[in-house]
């Protein structure tokens, strides 16, 4: 990380807290959203998912090295939940998110599903993954989405 990030990042807690200080019910103002991977082999993402069990049942299973596997998109916050979204191609299969393919998920889904809700403002937060940070969707969030004053000093 680097040196700006980290200040960047300590500037928008500090205002964070500031305004969960003096807004009402901000924090339900903050949509979380994220994608997951499921295989369709029927083999269980290891890092999204943890299985305690009593015993160790020692079995393997043979895999094929790049299993199919469908990626979902979803968001959540106080006033609900938006999506599922599959990531698919024209012809309807399974496809991988990337840059491209998020924004469309911003311009064609996100965007419309946000205006069937009354609420004026709310926080959309998403992680650092590669399609979430590309260019193209950061220049389209702060265009479709972008209000905030030290937000976008914090860019």
């Amino acid at each position: 990380m680097h040196q700006n990030d980290h200040q960047a990042r300590r500037r928008f807690v500090e205002w964070a807290q500031n305004e969960i200080a003096v807004v009402p019910d901000f924090h339900k103002r903050i949509l979380f959203s994220d994608e997951a991977h499921f295989w369709l082999n029927g083999c269980v993402n290891k890092q999204n998912c943890r299985i305690w069990s009593e015993a160790n049942p020692q079995v393997y299973v043979e895999t094929p090295l790049h299993p199919e596997k469908l990626t979902v998109w979803c968001a959540l916050w106080a006033g609900g939940i938006i999506g599922p979204y599959f990531f698919k191609n024209d012809e309807g299969h399974n496809v991988t998110v990337n840059g491209v393919r998020y924004s469309a998920l911003i311009t064609n889904f996100f965007s419309p599903e946000l205006n069937n809700h009354d609420d004026q403002e709310l926080w959309f937060q998403q992680d650092g993954a590669t399609c979430h940070t590309a260019r193209a969707t950061i220049n389209l969030l702060k265009d479709t989405f972008w209000t905030c004053e030290l937000a976008s000093k914090i860019l």
